[in-house]
């Protein structure tokens, strides 16, 4: 699998490429800023970016969107329950949920509904690598105190990733850590947010 992350728009975000190195089908993850520096690495790796996939709709996540689809006329993959305005946008718009899969030529993105940022954020797996959106960064997680937000569901998905494989690397939608990306097991044990004992704590640290 080809992913590479990248630097993005004056709000630290990061976008991503994904891509299937045998059939050079792509896609872009996340387009806040700067398409056509996002667009660029797509080229580096001779991608055909057929998919432009949100982990959520907040503004530093789809500034770009626009620009994005009018440059590729890919689809757009939102989960189900994430408030977005599709009728803004001329291309198809796919509807995920929980547990489906996104293919990228042979490759499948598994999806990860995780709600507490925005209602409808999502996490993207393949293998060991996992892009977070703005729901898990390093040493931190993802504002509750914005409309849409839940700091009950939040504390529910900080569960539900505690569960999940220590060797699974995590990639954020913005570089507010000591590194890009991190071990889930590092953060696990170090990440505040992550390491709440009780629903108690978490509210401590997070609200």
């Amino acid at each position: 699998m080809i992913l590479e992350q990248i630097p993005i728009g004056p709000m630290q975000n990061f976008g991503y490429v994904l891509g299937d190195g045998k059939t050079k089908e792509g896609a872009i993850v996340d387009p806040g800023w700067d398409a056509d520096t996002l667009l660029s690495a797509a080229k580096r790796h001779g991608l055909l970016i057929k998919k432009i996939i949100l982990t959520h709709a907040h503004y530093d996540h789809v500034k770009a969107l626009q620009e994005m689809v009018d440059k590729t006329k890919a689809e757009v993959v939102i989960h189900e329950d994430e408030p977005f305005d599709a009728k803004r946008y001329s291309t198809a718009i796919v509807l995920v949920k929980d547990n489906d899969s996104i293919p990228i030529g042979g490759l499948k993105m598994k999806v990860i509904h995780t709600p507490g940022h925005t209602p409808g954020s999502i996490c993207l797996l393949h293998g060991r690598k996992m892009i977070t959106g703005d729901t898990l960064f390093v040493g931190g997680c993802g504002r509750v105190d914005l409309p849409g937000s839940d700091p009950e569901q939040m504390w529910q998905t900080m569960q539900k990733l505690r569960k999940m494989d220590d060797g699974i690397e995590i990639f954020p939608g913005h570089d507010y850590g000591d590194t890009p990306s991190s071990p889930l097991g590092h953060e696990k044990k170090h990440n505040p947010f992550l390491s709440s004992g009780t629903k108690e704590d978490f509210f401590g640290e997070r609200l």
